[in-house]
């Protein structure tokens, strides 16, 4: 893809390593409700930040206080150090891509992509120029004349994208911009987000409620609960090392062993997250290697799912574990594992990351 040329009338993001966003000690009540407690984020300049959460975590609303539509009850907002708690929306070096795109539906797709450069009064020649290079990099040039209703979903959160990137802010706030796709090409505009986003420098502050998202587009993840981040870090750290039971079980599936369980089978009286891609069923009569934990099992239920098969397994000790098996075997091959048949279910030691105790 092509980057937006710069231009005096566009600035160009802040260098990498700075802090772009900084959210200290914010509170925000809602009447009696504590939506947001006493939070403190620091996101840094050209980073893929995403806010990831159920429903009611505190996420959105972190998201409408650092775009300004709504005022902390208490705390600081920063943008680039500077202090803009208390600035309007308009007075911040920000723009928000909304779930609904907020596309103007009387106005052309190039007319939309404009706007803002209307409003600020750029030049007729300079905003078509503009217009041209940025639907040309989310690869949407020949639309340019359509109207909003005669785009795909996908296409018109593409035009979305383009609109609040040609302003060049310094930080683009994006409020679950594919969650009214269809999964098909939630997934496709994935990847053209993440493309687009190392293309352009600007820092990405996304908010999303699916794991497998921000797993994909994050250079870092803050994981909220009930107001509160309970882990901030690399997707591989959240997800292999999560702090919390919280983090473990939001973030994808797995096996959560309490301390009485982590006793029995660890030998430490810690609570342990083991994940199902890292437990193995194995004939019960193959050879253990030292460095296994190997517990005897049923088969309870399976549940193909394209291109895994997750089982679930009942251990002797009464346990139940979910293993999860990659289909490697050829389209035409029966699975060697059914329901009711008795396996030995294994995971390396290693495997099991101790939680911390809240």
């Amino acid at each position: 893809m092509r980057s937006i040329r710069m231009t005096h009338s566009v600035p160009a993001p802040e260098p990498q390593g700075d802090i772009a966003v900084s959210v200290r000690g914010v509170r925000k009540e809602f009447g009696d409700l504590v939506a947001v407690n006493d939070l403190d984020i620091e996101i840094r300049a050209g980073e893929f930040f995403s806010m990831l959460g159920p429903s009611g975590s505190g996420k959105t609303t972190v998201l409408r206080m650092i775009a300004g539509f709504e005022e902390p009850t208490a705390g600081t907002i920063l943008l680039h150090g500077t202090d803009v708690t208390k600035s309007a929306p308009f007075d911040r070096d920000v723009n928000t891509v909304f779930q609904d795109y907020a596309l103007f539906p009387h106005l052309t797709i190039a007319q939309n992509v404009a706007y803002g450069l209307t409003v600020r009064g750029v030049p007729a020649a300079e905003r078509r120029r503009l217009v041209a290079e940025a639907l040309e990099q989310v690869q949407l040039a020949h639309v340019a004349e359509r109207s909003p209703a005669q785009l795909s979903g996908g296409q018109r959160q593409r035009i979305a994208l383009a609109r609040a990137l040609i302003l060049r802010p310094k930080v683009l706030l994006l409020d679950e911009p594919l969650g009214a796709l269809d999964k098909q090409l939630r997934e496709q505009m994935q990847f053209e987000l993440k493309q687009i986003q190392r293309d352009v420098g600007i820092t990405f502050v996304f908010v999303t409620h699916d794991q497998e998202e921000a797993l994909t587009l994050s250079d870092r993840v803050a994981v909220f609960n009930n107001g509160k981040i309970e882990q901030v870090g690399s997707p591989r750290e959240v997800y292999e090392f999560p702090r919390t039971e919280f983090v473990a079980k939001f973030l994808g599936v797995t096996n959560l062993l309490a301390d009485a369980t982590a006793q029995r089978i660890l030998g430490t009286g810690a609570a342990h997250s083991v994940r199902p891609e890292r437990v193995r069923l194995v004939d019960p009569t193959a050879p253990l290697d030292a460095a296994d934990v190997a517990l005897p099992g049923t088969i309870v239920e399976t549940v193909y799912a394209g291109a895994h098969t997750r089982y679930l397994v009942e251990t002797d000790g009464g346990t139940r574990f979910i293993s999860e098996t990659q289909n490697t075997h050829t389209p035409r091959t029966t699975p060697s594992i059914s329901r009711g048949d008795a396996v030995s279910l294994r995971f390396a030691r290693d495997h099991a990351v101790a939680v911390p105790s809240a």
